[in-house]
């Protein structure tokens, strides 16, 4: 049985744009970008992983929303069932704390970036470019 990691990303909209983080060069999916969140832990619902994966990746606070869509994709050794929720910041402004890079962009931007493979799923469904 593969091994299922729950993931959680928070879309965050800003004045028509989105905030996009890069993954780090050492990081597994070395500089591919993604909706910031992480890994749900066992102990923690869905929006307080969303609230402390956001904190420690970008610096910011946030206030979750709505669930938006939920994708499972399988990589070699597991699948990632990722979840993304709407979500508003409520303090701080961006920086690349624990990521490499981060970015403000229209959702036209999305195809110029590579993104990660449950990410890009994850957008089509959002763009309304798959059922």
């Amino acid at each position: 049985m593969t091994k299922r990691i729950r993931v959680v990303a928070a879309v965050i909209a800003q004045d028509g744009r989105y905030l996009v983080t890069q993954r780090r060069p050492t990081a597994v999916l070395p500089l591919l970008w993604e909706f910031p969140g992480g890994k749900v832990e066992s102990t923690e619902t869905d929006l307080d992983a969303l609230k402390r994966e956001v904190r420690h990746r970008v610096g910011v606070e946030i206030e979750p929303g709505a669930p938006m869509s939920s994708v499972a994709h399988e990589y070699e050794h597991y699948t990632v069932e990722l979840f993304l929720y709407e979500c508003r910041l409520t303090q701080g402004e961006p920086a690349a704390v624990n990521v490499h890079q981060f970015r403000w962009v229209e959702s036209a931007d999305f195809e110029t970036l590579p993104f990660t493979p449950a990410d890009e799923a994850s957008m089509s469904k959002l763009l309304g470019l798959t059922q």
